[in-house]
C-alpha cells in the first residue's frame, strides 16, 4: 500500500466543488443512474464524497432498498449524514468508512457505482477482486472515470485488471468528459 493515498483523494475541503448544482448540467445523477437502479436493490456508492450521487440513488430506490455510501474520509461521510438527517432518506442510506487498503463492506450488493474514484485507488487488482466478492452473482458495476485524469491507455489497463478479477464488460455508456463501462460477472 502506498503511503501517499490521502494525497491522491479529493480533500473534504473541496467537497463543495463535488456538490455544485452546476455539475448536474453535465453529470445528472438521475439521468446517469436511472437505467440501473430499481426499488428494493442494495447499492454501493464507492467514493461517495459529499453524496452527489448517493442522494439520487436513494431517491431511485423509492423507499425500498438500501444504499451504502462508502468513502475513505469521515468528513465526506459526515456531509452525507448532515444532508439526510431527519429526512426519509436517513433510513435508506447507511454510511460506511473504507479502510486505506480495502472497502470493507461485507453485505452483498446488486449494483456498485465507482464514479471518478478508481484512479484514486492505488491497487486496482485488489479493488476489483474485493468488488467481485461484494457484488451479487447478477450484480453490476458501473465505473466512470474522468478523461482529464485518465487516459484511454490507462482506462484500457484498468479494464484489463477488471477482466482479471472476473468481470466482463456489458456496456460502454457515453458520458460527457468521461470514460465509462458497465461490468458484470463473467459467465
Amino acid at each position: 500500500m502506498r503511503k501517499d493515498i490521502n494525497t491522491m483523494v479529493c480533500p473534504v475541503e473541496l467537497a463543495g466543488s463535488l456538490d455544485n448544482p452546476l455539475r448536474r448540467l453535465f453529470q445528472n445523477p438521475r439521468k446517469i443512474l436511472h437505467p440501473y437502479i430499481r426499488p428494493g436493490m442494495t447499492v454501493l456508492d464507492l467514493g461517495c464524497g459529499p453524496g452527489f450521487f448517493s442522494i439520487e440513488i436513494a431517491r431511485l430506490l423509492a423507499g425500498k432498498g438500501k444504499l451504502i455510501a462508502a468513502d475513505l474520509q469521515q468528513g465526506m461521510l459526515d456531509r452525507v449524514r448532515k444532508k439526510i438527517r431527519g429526512t426519509e432518506l436517513d433510513r435508506i442510506i447507511e454510511t460506511h468508512r473504507c479502510e486505506a487498503d480495502r472497502i470493507g463492506v461485507t453485505e452483498k450488493v446488486d449494483f456498485a457505482l465507482a464514479f471518478y474514484v478508481v484512479h484514486e485507488i492505488p491497487d486496482h487488482d485488489a479493488l476489483f477482486r474485493e468488488l467481485e466478492t461484494i457484488l451479487k452473482p447478477e450484480g453490476r458495476l458501473l465505473v466512470i472515470e474522468p478523461k482529464f485524469h485518465v487516459t484511454g491507455k490507462a482506462f484500457d489497463a484498468m479494464e484489463a485488471r477488471l477482466a482479471g478479477a472476473g468481470f466482463a464488460v456489458i456496456d460502454r455508456p457515453g458520458l460527457a468528459m468521461s470514460r465509462a463501462l458497465l461490468a458484470g460477472a463473467r459467465e
